[in-house]
């Protein structure tokens, strides 16, 4: 049996995605105890030239809609880039996993062999074949992007943990 890119994609960004909407809860039950203003956790980074937690989030979005929709043959939806608080951030990420699960698995596997292109930058654009992008360039950059959001909330203290980060993990039953 081989892994289609529908099954390559679609659980990983809702297991990720729907694990990064929990570390937001402990995030603003930590924000409201620590009476720490939310823009001050959404707008933090790990580094000067780094990118906000807010963006990270965003971003996650961004590579499970893009990555669903540019796989099955289809322009991705646009969302606005306006997300500052933990509400906000968790609406989108309900959004993009609603979206990922609309887009057909067949259509997504359909994209293995065709010519993905997409942006990289204001200014350039690369094409690539679907499996390709879906292995090389789409998962690495969704689990950097998710990757960077947690560590910025654990850094500012937010107590999670590595079972934070994966979520619930489909057949993973500890005795």
């Amino acid at each position: 049996m081989s892994l289609t890119l529908s099954q390559a994609s679609v659980p990983v960004f809702t297991q990720t995605l729907t694990a990064m909407s929990a570390c937001l809860d402990k995030a603003e039950a930590f924000c409201a105890a620590k009476k720490i203003d939310v823009l001050v956790l959404t707008g933090m980074r790990l580094a000067p030239d780094m990118l906000a937690f807010a963006r990270q989030v965003q971003l996650s979005c961004d590579f499970a809609k893009n990555t669903s929709a540019r796989l099955a043959g289809i322009d991705p939806p646009k969302f606005e880039d306006t997300e500052k608080t933990f509400v906000e951030l968790k609406a989108r990420i309900a959004r993009t996993l609603a979206y990922i699960q609309s887009v057909g698995a067949k259509d997504i596997d359909a994209g293995a062999a065709r010519d993905v292109t997409f942006p990289v930058g204001p200014e350039m654009k690369v094409t690539m074949k679907g499996q390709d992008y879906l292995l090389h360039f789409a998962l690495p950059n969704f689990y950097f992007h998710s990757s960077i959001a947690y560590s910025i909330l654990r850094h500012c203290g937010v107590e999670l943990g590595k079972r934070d980060f994966m979520g619930a993990i489909p057949g993973f039953a500890p005795h």
